[in-house]
């Protein structure tokens, strides 16, 4: 039977009858042990989650968040939702008070399922006193109704609801680079869709592992992995915490694996850490060894028998992925937005282009308007955002392109190129217009620099804040060190110039004493720069620093 037509629920009926006692989900407890639900025991508590939230006789298609770090009982909620009738609302786990009580605002939630969190005791204070509230196993949450209590006392539902293909199925905010997030509204249809064209693109089955630690209230991981194992049906890994991902990694073993430029170049730095990257280039050239040494290092990684290596959210520097390459990983680099569900762009097997962000997923339509923005139209696209009637018809076209914001280019093999974004292009006092993200790639290739960001709107040339990586915040304590590490930022910069047009070269660095992280709103949940709040922080000192003569200035 073909299952062109089935969505997310249809999904898992399917594995529910098909592949009852089959591994599903395996969520870690602490202390190397793990809890396992078979296909059976997943859909047995979510029949019961969703039988009580019938009981609690809300209207029709109410919209019910979800606010917890990835879990199992993550995914059993959100089948729930969907089961009883409702939309599923998502929060990134990372939210502080604020982000939390306007988007639980916004989006008019009846009802939220907390779960584990790492910033509870700052978030609490964004949840309204009045609005009801689960808590799911291993939540940070005290005083609430308990799923696990909750599930054993109430029946399973009998029958299988099934939902529409146009039918609302969650909104997923946006990450709020600018402004407030944004509330993208996506259906089931879509969701399937794009679900199975990924399955098409990267030929996912029941045999396949993934681990999930990328935030589920991203498009990103909703798609390429909630969406991809109810589809394909495979087994799902999560993660404990930071400290345990790379036992986590190992114990999954992942033969799909997705993550973002930063990971990878910390995977990157972890293995150079102990084998300097001279010493590694002589040892992949002997051809004894060089296998063995491949094998040694992805299997230390947990990535041994990983067949798809996936990178996306943010552009990743060519001279990572030749890294990989020569590893024997081939990362596929794909690019896709919240509003179309990340059914974009993605690099084929064998035929990357470094820079590149590959070809059209099937069903994708682009093309480059008069002004190089990137226009998209897809099977992904969204319904609209969420009560914002005015900005869903300004995101697309009059001929049903999504506008991305982005600007790009096209080669001759129909593989796209991100060129930046055309709302952070700013003007030198030269009057030429810089694209800061393509400057911030080149410069994130140095081992010593976690983030970068361009800017300088206004003065002759432009100016990058470096954010060192924390091993280069240890050594900079050491005046030797600092000494080195300085020279060799001068060295990269130049190196980095010798590549630019005239007026992108950056006159200096500055390397901030500030660590930029999601907690302190330098950077968004997916771990982007927030720009705006980076250049209000640090514009006061701007005219300062140009006026030095310092090619690698060091905040004070």
């Amino acid at each position: 039977m073909s299952d062109s037509d089935w969505l997310a629920l249809d999904y898992a009926y399917h594995w529910e009858k098909v592949l009852p006692d089959r591994i599903y989900l395996t969520q870690p407890l602490g202390g190397g042990q793990v809890q396992t639900y078979t296909w059976k025991e997943a859909m047995d508590q979510v029949r019961r989650m969703a039988a009580h939230l019938e009981s609690l006789d809300l209207p029709a298609n109410s919209n019910i968040a979800i606010f917890s770090k990835n879990a199992a009982h993550w995914i059993m909620a959100d089948l729930a939702i969907w089961m009883a009738g409702h939309v599923s609302v998502t929060l990134f786990p990372t939210l502080g008070s604020d982000r939390v009580r306007y988007i639980l605002d916004h989006s008019e939630s009846k009802l939220i399922l907390i779960g584990q969190l790492d910033v509870w005791d700052e978030a609490r204070a964004g949840i309204p006193d009045g609005l009801p509230k689960i808590a799911l196993p291993l939540s940070s949450g005290n005083g609430f109704s308990k799923w696990d209590d909750l599930v054993a006392e109430q029946e399973p539902l009998r029958d299988s609801p099934v939902r529409q293909a146009d039918e609302l199925a969650t909104i997923v905010y946006t990450s709020g680079t600018t402004g407030q997030p944004k509330g993208v509204m996506l259906s089931f249809g879509l969701m399937a869709r794009t679900a199975r064209g990924l399955r098409i693109m990267i030929t996912s089955t029941t045999e396949d592992r993934m681990l999930s630690y990328l935030p589920l209230a991203h498009a990103f991981e909703r798609w390429g992995v909630e969406m991809n194992s109810l589809v394909s049906g495979f087994q799902l890994f999560f993660t404990e915490s930071l400290e345990t991902f790379v036992a986590d990694l190992r114990r999954a073993r992942p033969t799909l694996f997705m993550s973002v430029p930063r990971l990878w170049q910390k995977f990157q730095a972890g293995v150079l850490s102990k084998v300097p990257q001279r010493r590694l280039s002589l040892l992949l050239k002997i051809p004894i060894a060089s296998g063995l040494i491949k094998k040694q290092i992805l299997t230390e990684l947990g990535l041994r028998h990983t067949r798809i290596a996936c990178s996306g959210s943010a552009p990743s520097p060519g001279s990572i992925i030749r890294w990989y390459r020569n590893l024997g990983l081939e990362l596929l680099e794909g690019y896709g937005m919240t509003e179309n569900f990340c059914f974009s762009h993605m690099n084929r097997p064998g035929q990357t282009r470094l820079g590149y962000v590959g070809h059209a997923h099937v069903g994708v339509e682009t093309k480059i308007n008069d002004e190089g923005e990137i226009l998209v139209k897809s099977p992904g696209n969204m319904m609209g955002y969420y009560r914002e009637p005015g900005l869903s018809r300004e995101a697309f076209t009059e001929d049903g392109f999504l506008r991305t914001g982005d600007r790009g280019q096209i080669d001759d093999q129909g593989r796209l190129r991100i060129t930046g974004r055309t709302k952070e292009l700013f003007k030198t006092s030269k009057g030429k217009y810089i694209a800061p993200a393509v400057i911030e790639n080149k410069l994130l290739v140095h081992p010593d620099i976690e983030q970068a960001c361009v800017s300088g709107s206004g003065f002759p040339q432009p100016h990058a804040l470096i954010c060192p990586t924390p091993e280069a915040r240890k050594r900079i304590s050491d005046p030797a060190e600092k000494e080195t590490i300085e020279a060799s930022l001068l060295a990269h910069l130049t190196s980095v110039n010798s590549t630019l047009e005239h007026h992108e070269v950056v006159q200096f660095f500055v390397v901030v004493k500030d660590d930029w992280t999601i907690e302190n709103g330098f950077l968004t949940p997916t771990e982007k720069i927030r720009r705006a709040v980076l250049e209000e922080t640090y514009g006061p000192t701007t005219h300062s620093w140009y006026g030095s003569g310092d090619k690698v200035i060091w905040q004070s």
